[in-house]
């Protein structure tokens, strides 16, 4: 005897054929998503791509840049003293001499400070002089009374020796022989002390007088300084060159240390170039170098490194080794290439648009066959100019996309049409 189905068991067995076919449904899609490597393919026209062959060859790691010529050295002309423009003998472009005059400035304070201390100066000289004649005086006057205690002295030793021996012969009172010795005595302890007093009056007279023309020499010594800050108020070129820039202008007040121009000196010429800091532990003093001027190069040196980055990139110095071309310009430009390292055998690609797209990390090879790109992963190395140095992912003969990535969206996958019409290398 047939069972009745209850209606919702059979709705439940639709439900698990249903689910059942649904998971079906994504193992499928997964697998598919899994051998198209998890996205879709999109269509490009041959002619809209650049592809390129990966081989083997010589890699010369080398990166290029653009540079600007400089003089080799460039001299600035500040204002060491202010004041007021008052001529201008030489304007900019001019060649200059060293020693030859460039600007006038006028100051008149700076005259009437000088006037001052001149008077100063002169007033310091004159006291010295007085203080030297009156030392001199005073040191005169008691060398005579030493010269007059001396004669008193032998003198009254005299006297003494006499009253003594008058008063043995009782030729003569006790109070007279008492009185000339007192006398010589006293006499005889001024001298000793007159004696001291000149000879400390001649070491104090001494001190005050080296005293007052160190005094008078250092005043000197400033009087002259400051004459010369006259002198600069005729600026001249400290070296021979080309006077490149004069900024100041007739009636115009410039102040100490205020920048008046620069002169460049011409006997010899650098290049100036920005790289791009990813090379800034690699560029170093002495790299041998390039510089390209008119289809001609010229070999070169980087003579310094700027280790401040601005704006992702650092500056340098570079210097001709041998030959310098001719007609070189101030500011005129050039392409250089800087050598990184020595040439060694690698695989290469060459550059494109790719890699601002995946960052060398993967690119879309060409399936010879199917004509069909497929995403693969890499490893790129070194760059140069025209090639990167694959490291991984890669092999000789190999055809990749070169171009930029940005019209493949995510996709996997590229199909390439127009095949048939084109002749590839």
């Amino acid at each position: 005897m047939d069972k009745p189905i209850d209606p919702g068991v059979k709705r439940k067995r639709r439900l698990v054929r249903y689910a059942l076919a649904l998971g079906a449904g994504l193992a499928v899609a997964l697998l598919y998503a899994r051998l198209n490597g998890g996205r879709s393919t999109v269509t490009a026209d041959l002619s809209t791509v650049t592809l390129g062959r990966v081989r083997s060859d010589v890699f010369q790691d080398t990166v290029a840049v653009i540079g600007s010529v400089e003089p080799i050295q460039t001299v600035y002309l500040d204002a060491t003293e202010g004041g007021r423009v008052e001529e201008i003998f030489i304007r900019e472009g001019a060649q200059v001499k060293k020693g030859d005059a460039i600007i006038r400035i006028s100051n008149d304070n700076l005259v009437l400070e000088i006037s001052n201390y001149e008077t100063e100066v002169a007033r310091a000289v004159n006291d010295l002089r007085s203080m030297r004649v009156t030392l001199e005086n005073q040191q005169h006057n008691n060398e005579a009374q030493l010269v007059e205690y001396t004669y008193d002295l032998a003198r009254l030793e005299r006297d003494v020796t006499n009253n003594a021996q008058l008063f043995q012969k009782n030729m003569t009172t006790r109070n007279a022989y008492l009185l000339s010795k007192e006398d010589f005595e006293r006499k005889k302890r001024l001298h000793e002390l007159l004696t001291k007093k000149s000879e400390s009056d001649t070491v104090t007279f001494a001190a005050r007088i080296s005293a007052g023309e160190v005094m008078v020499e250092s005043m000197q010594r400033n009087l002259e300084v400051n004459r010369k800050r006259l002198n600069q108020l005729m600026v001249r070129a400290p070296v021979e060159g080309e006077l490149a820039t004069l900024v100041p202008e007739l009636g115009q007040v410039v102040h100490y240390g205020e920048r008046m121009g620069t002169i460049n000196i011409l006997d010899a010429y650098k290049v100036k170039a920005e790289v791009d800091e990813h090379y800034i532990v690699r560029v170093r003093p002495k790299l041998k170098a390039s510089c390209e001027f008119q289809d001609k190069e010229y070999p070169a040196a980087v003579s310094k490194v700027y280790p401040e980055v601005s704006a992702g990139k650092f500056a340098v110095d570079l210097v001709f080794s041998a030959q310098v071309p001719e007609g070189l310009r101030i500011g005129q430009t050039t392409r250089i290439r800087i050598e990184l390292g020595e040439a060694q055998k690698a695989l290469l690609i060459p550059r494109g648009g790719f890699y601002a797209s995946t960052g060398g990390q993967w690119v879309f090879v060409v399936n010879p066959q199917t004509h069909v790109a497929v995403r693969r992963t890499i490893k790129i190395g070194r760059q140069n100019p025209d090639f990167y140095e694959v490291l991984e992912g890669l092999e000789p003969g190999e055809e990749v996309i070169t171009s930029g990535y940005e019209a493949f969206g995510d996709m996997g996958k590229v199909a390439l049409t127009g095949v048939q019409a084109e002749k590839r290398p």
